[in-house]
This record gives structure tokens, C-alpha cells and sequence, in this order.
């Protein structure tokens, strides 16, 4: 079975037609949450999203654009975002986003397989290190866990001793690119497919993954899109500025 795996996709449209432009044949679509939040076309992602029919999981900036949560832990520029995005969806959208599931969700075929937006102990936790992957690698009732909310596309992979890092490799900044990685029967998993909309690994390009739990790999993408459109929604729309800018450097 081939999973398509998005993830924070933040409003960016520019960025989510370009990967649904070059996903390659899936079986299934598993979204990993942050469906809103800093970018400017809210409304249009939850539709292509909505039409696609797969399992979405709630990602902390579609609790508080909705309202499930409040915003005392958003920074101001995250919060300002999140005000101005709740502000501009269509009732229809806002309750869709409210009624969101809570992670770790499950695929009924995939039997030791997991989906979360930030840890399977937390759904707000960032796991960014290996420090920060010990305990949900240890106690995941799931061999593999797949997660978003860093915006790192990569993960982490235990023999029940050592925690090794994935990072993809890639040469060709301005290219659409592939990195696969082989999962092995023995090791357990985290596997962040990357951020659609707002990458912050230094690398500007769209990010997205697709497991195949037949060939047990998994096939890392990265995109390259209209960043400037993107942009200029942004300036346009009364955003603050720092949400675009940083859209060039994957930051």
C-alpha cells in the first residue's frame, strides 16, 4: 500500500498544486496537520484538501485558528496569522477545521503504523533531536510513527540501544528530487515527510513523502514552486512580512 503523506501545509497553495502536481501513484492521503496558519489562501487549501477524501489529523494552528485551544502559546506573528486566517474562513471551513480528530490516527491496512501531527505522547511536541525522539521511539504502541509540526523532513530510526538521525541527501536545489530510504523489519521509526507550505530545513522547496508499506521504504519529494505568488498573497494580504521572506531560504 502507498501512503501519500503531507504535512504542514500552512495555507500555501502555490506550494500544495506544484506537489499534487508531482506526487507519483498512492493509494491513500494521510495529512499530518497545520492544513492553515501563515499563509494567505485558507479557504482554497481546505477545499483541495477536503476534496481529496483522505484521513487528516489536527495540527495545533488548525486548534487555534478554530478555536480549540487559545493562543497563549503562539508567538505574536503565529497568533497574528492565526487571527487573520479565522477571520476570512467560510463557517463551512471553520467547523470542518474544528472537528478535526486528535493524533495518533490509524490506517485500518497498515497495522503497525501511526500518524500524529507532533509526537505520539503530545500533539503539540516538537521532536527536532534525537534527545527529543528517545521516549516516543521507546513506548509508541506503532513500530513506525509518522509526524509532522517541525517542518524537518527526515526522522529517526532505534535498534533498541542507538537513535540514528535520517536526513535526506539531495543535489539539485531547483529541482523536483527523490531521496528513498529502506525501512528495516528490526528498528523502530519516526519519519517526518516535511513541510508543504513552510519548510524550515534550508531548502525553499515544498516538502511531502509517500510510504510503501510493500516495499517498506519510504520516498521523500522535493518540489520547487511559484514562491513569489506566495509571497506577494502574503504582503498583499496584510500578513506580516516575515512570513514571506522567509519562503526563500526554507528558514
Amino acid at each position: 500500500m502507498r501512503i501519500l503523506l503531507l504535512s504542514d501545509i500552512h495555507a500555501n497553495l502555490e506550494a500544495l498544486n506544484a506537489c499534487m502536481d508531482a506526487v507519483p501513484a498512492h493509494d491513500h492521503i494521510v495529512n499530518l496537520g497545520d492544513v492553515v496558519g501563515y499563509g494567505a489562501d485558507p479557504n482554497a487549501v481546505i477545499d483541495r484538501v477536503r476534496s481529496q477524501n483522505g484521513q487528516v489529523v489536527r495540527g495545533n494552528h488548525d486548534k487555534a485558528v478554530s478555536g480549540v485551544m487559545n493562543l497563549e502559546h503562539f508567538n505574536p506573528m503565529a497568533g497574528l496569522a492565526a487571527l487573520w486566517t479565522r477571520e476570512r474562513l467560510t463557517p463551512d471551513n471553520l467547523d470542518w477545521l474544528r472537528e478535526l480528530p486528535q493524533g495518533p490516527i490509524r490506517v485500518p491496512e497498515l497495522g503497525q503504523v501511526q500518524f500524529v501531527h507532533g509526537s505520539p505522547l503530545d500533539e503539540d511536541e516538537y521532536v527536532v533531536s534525537a534527545r527529543d525522539s528517545k521516549e516516543p521511539l521507546m513506548t509508541a504502541s506503532a513500530r513506525i510513527t509518522l509526524f509532522g509540526h517541525t517542518h524537518r523532513q527526515g526522522g529517526f530510526s532505534w535498534d533498541g540501544q542507538q537513535t540514528d538521525i535520517i536526513v535526506p541527501e539531495y543535489g539539485s536545489p531547483d529541482q523536483i528530487e527523490v531521496w528513498e530510504y529502506p525501512l528495516r523489519d528490526d528498528l523502530r521509526y519516526l519519519i517526518n515527510p516535511g513541510s508543504v507550505g513552510q519548510p524550515r530545513d534550508e531548502d525553499w522547496r515544498a516538502g511531502f513523502a509517500v510510504l510503501d508499506s510493500d516495499r517498506d521504504r519510504i520516498e521523500y519529494f522535493r518540489v520547487p514552486y511559484d514562491v513569489k505568488s506566495t509571497q506577494k498573497k502574503i504582503l498583499d494580504g496584510g500578513l506580516p512580512p516575515r512570513l514571506a521572506t522567509r519562503l526563500d531560504t526554507g528558514r
